[in-house]
């Protein structure tokens, strides 16, 4: 059995730690999760708790910490304090070696930065994601099937990946962290630079995923597609979380744009601003 990975104080008193059967219940928990780079405060005593059989989006401005909460709690970034759990169990405070190998088996991964095996054809890219995680053989090749023809691939699964089109690349990607048949699906801007054909093949997939029983949780700042997919969001700003819950919930009668401008906070034209566009140019 390997050491035990400790290296924060966990913020504020024990009290404040998530219940164990509190955090066993959720797909995803982050506790009093900080990161800071030099001065920059990036994720501040954020606390997050994503039920299981959600589709959860995690909204913000640009700089909000939604992105480097989610890479935090997927292993790929060490935080300043605070801890994570996928499905209970614990990512970085008091995680031992064989505990990480085990969460990280119950999610995949969709991140921009992340490296991808682009000089090989889309099912040569999942049949090598398959062996480097030791699946059966027979099985990573059924499920490779199912994958490229769910994700309209299959006319271009002789393709390099390097030659796809940015909406391609997606449904590659997201097929790749699928494979394995994780319990949590963690997307980072699933839907960022995908034509709407290749958007509304995701949504399908993500839709039928959640149905037979996964979580997904997606960071977005598109507000008009969160409100549409996801029946959870939480709107976080400077680290922090603003508010959470249900979309109901967090809407509170009004449209989800409105409420997130409300919490966040944005500049408004001041009356006569750009009064100069449309009249006569300047130019002589």
């Amino acid at each position: 059995m390997s050491e035990a990975h400790s290296i924060r104080p966990y913020p504020g008193s024990s009290a404040d730690r998530p219940d164990t059967d509190e955090v066993a219940s959720t797909a995803l928990t982050m506790s009093g999760l900080s990161k800071s780079f030099g001065d920059t405060r990036a994720v501040d005593n954020l606390n997050l708790r994503i039920p299981r059989g959600s589709m959860y989006g995690v909204v913000g401005p640009n700089g909000a910490g939604k992105t480097t909460a989610l890479t935090i709690a997927t292993g790929l970034l060490e935080p300043t304090s605070g801890n994570a759990w996928i499905c209970g169990i614990p990512m970085w405070d008091h995680a031992s070696a064989e505990q990480i190998m085990a969460a990280k088996q119950r999610f995949g991964l969709l991140a921009d930065g992340l490296p991808i095996f682009d000089r090989l054809t889309a099912r040569e890219y999942l049949d090598y994601l398959g062996h480097l995680r030791g699946m059966d053989p027979q099985v990573i090749e059924q499920r490779t099937e199912e994958l490229l023809e769910a994700m309209d691939l299959t006319g271009a699964e002789g393709k390099y990946i390097v030659d796809f089109s940015a909406g391609m690349t997606k449904k590659i990607l997201l097929a790749g962290a699928m494979l394995h048949g994780p319990e949590v699906l963690i997307l980072d801007e699933p839907f960022e630079a995908v034509d709407p054909v290749s958007g509304q093949v995701i949504r399908d997939i993500l839709r039928r995923y959640v149905a037979a029983g996964g979580t997904v949780v997606m960071s977005s700042h598109v507000m008009e597609l969160v409100e549409g997919l996801c029946d959870h969001v939480a709107i976080i700003a400077d680290g922090r979380v603003l508010r959470d819950g249900t979309i109901d919930e967090v809407r509170q009668g009004q449209p989800l744009n409105e409420v997130f401008v409300s919490l966040v906070g944005g500049r408004s034209l001041s009356q006569g601003s750009f009064s100069w566009l449309g009249t006569q140019g300047d130019a002589q």
